[in-house]
């Protein structure tokens, strides 16, 4: 049997419980400290807290549109408040810088406070009918039970953004974090837990368990009304075969593989310090990454030139030092795929200039150099497929129409970015580019709270989060006739 001092780990049914086997998590800063330990739910944990929820939300639906929208901005007023600490537990187990954290944290803020808003505005509309002496109601009503199932590389805004507008609209949850980031994991259920309970709510509408995506993730799925899922591509297509078997509703936001074309006519310095920001920062480790230069060849010698020169510069090393600019990858794990992402990118003839290696630092850490390559082509393995690291690569192109036929060249369609002068190109690109999201003069990575997030072709499928457009999930509507 297991002991009585098991870390308590996960909330369900309104309280908070030990797990089954032990997770011990170490600092990816440094090795030598241990950053929490933690025990993993089960199956039948995933039970009980779907049973809860279902048992919750009624109650939920019946609250006025002010008391879900009190309970939201609590939310957001209490990750304000602790986001220092908040921060520190982040970037202790994640490797984010405390600046990355602070800026996750306060993001996550903003998102409860935009739907705590959207909660008041509960829409409908009330038309004639073709018929006379009939009238017609279109209402949206909450789908029931949630299951959200999150990544570690944003673990608070992500959460965030599928959380809020589930219970905005009148839903219960199941939040079935990552099991590399169960710290802060922990401490939003408290926050979220307390704003419930604060104003009268039944805790049990929010559960919290964490375990391995084969058992805990798929116990959730085959449990819950509904699915979001944020993480890679396989898991997905899973996913989404379980849920179209079970006829349920599915929201996926999966991988990328995103271009940044940079014309002729740019500034090449300026050009760069765009480039590094959406390639390196947080270590590679977003969706919205760039993973893909694709450069015209008037300008391509002065682009790699300038961001050989500002990766030079970068500080990467312990997430927690005020100093640095790029902490460690998180794992083990993610360490050695981006290294054979590297190894491979220079067996398929690929030209290393800047990076490629593991960094010593004075802690033992995950620590991984900034990587550029050049001389590849868009058939390379590291031009095809999501590294998820500090790693991309630069494309030559001779103009802008094979610029764009290269950026739209790929099984992904998350984010893209052009960098010009011309008003013409930008437009076009801006138009014909296969991407859920374009930013024009602009990182691919970053995007604001309020307004639809998410891509075309292996990188999302379901309706997109964020924003307005968020109710469309997490919502079902009724048409109502009656006679007059």
């Amino acid at each position: 049997m297991p002991s009585d001092n098991r870390p308590i780990t996960n909330f369900i049914a309104g309280s908070w419980r030990p797990g089954r086997d032990r997770l011990d998590i170490f600092n990816p800063s440094d090795l030598d400290e241990l950053a929490g330990s933690y025990t993993l739910a089960g199956a039948d944990d995933v039970a009980e807290a779907v049973a809860a929820a279902r048992s919750a939300q009624p109650h939920w639906r019946a609250a006025t549109v002010e008391q879900r929208s009190l309970v939201l901005d609590a939310i957001s007023r209490a990750l304000f408040d602790g986001k220092d600490e908040l921060a520190r537990i982040a970037a202790a187990e994640g490797g984010k810088t405390i600046p990355d954290a602070l800026g996750e944290i306060t993001r996550a803020a903003h998102l409860a406070r935009f739907f705590s808003a959207e909660a008041l505005r509960a829409p409908g509309e009330t038309l004639g009918s073709v018929r006379p002496g009939v009238e017609v109601d279109v209402t949206r009503e909450p789908v029931g039970v949630i299951g959200l199932v999150t990544p570690w590389n944003f673990p608070v805004a992500t959460p965030m953004w599928k959380i809020a507008p589930a219970l905005a609209f009148g839903n219960a949850v199941i939040w079935k974090p990552s099991e590399k980031t169960p710290g802060i994991s922990i401490a939003v259920t408290r926050i979220i837990a307390a704003a419930l309970e604060a104003h009268g709510m039944p805790a049990s509408l929010f559960n919290l368990v964490i375990g391995a995506g084969p058992n805990v993730g798929a116990a959730v799925v085959d449990a819950v009304d509904a699915v979001s899922f944020t993480g890679s591509v396989n898991t997905g297509r899973r996913i989404a075969v379980r849920c179209a078997e079970r006829m349920i509703r599915v929201q996926l936001e999966l991988g990328g593989q995103n271009p940044l074309v940079v014309l002729g006519d740019a500034d090449p310095e300026r050009a760069a310090e765009i480039g590094v920001n959406s390639a390196y920062f947080h270590a590679g480790q977003r969706c919205t990454a760039t993973g893909r230069f694709i450069v015209e060849d008037s300008i391509h010698d002065a682009f790699v030139a300038a961001m050989v020169e500002r990766m030079a510069a970068l500080r990467v090393g312990h997430a927690l030092l005020p100093e640095t600019q790029i902490g460690p990858v998180i794992d083990e794990f993610q360490l050695t795929k981006n290294l054979q992402y590297i190894d491979t990118g220079l067996n398929e003839g690929a030209r290393l200039v800047s990076g490629g290696t593991r960094l010593e630092r004075p802690t033992r850490g995950y620590f991984l150099a900034p990587t550029l390559f050049t001389d590849t082509g868009n058939a390379m393995t590291i031009n095809r497929e999501e590294v998820f690291g500090p790693v991309a690569s630069v494309i030559r192109v001779r103009d802008y129409d094979e610029a764009l036929a290269v950026a739209n060249d790929t099984d992904y369609g998350l984010s893209s970015g052009i960098i010009t002068n011309s008003m013409k190109h930008a437009r076009h690109f801006q138009a014909n580019i296969q991407a859920g999201m374009t930013m024009l003069n602009l990182p691919t990575a970053g995007v604001d709270y309020h307004v639809p997030f998410g891509g075309r072709k292996m990188s999302s499928y379901g309706p997109r989060e964020q924003g307005r457009s968020a109710i469309e999930f997490y919502t079902i509507i009724k048409t109502a006739y009656r006679a007059l």
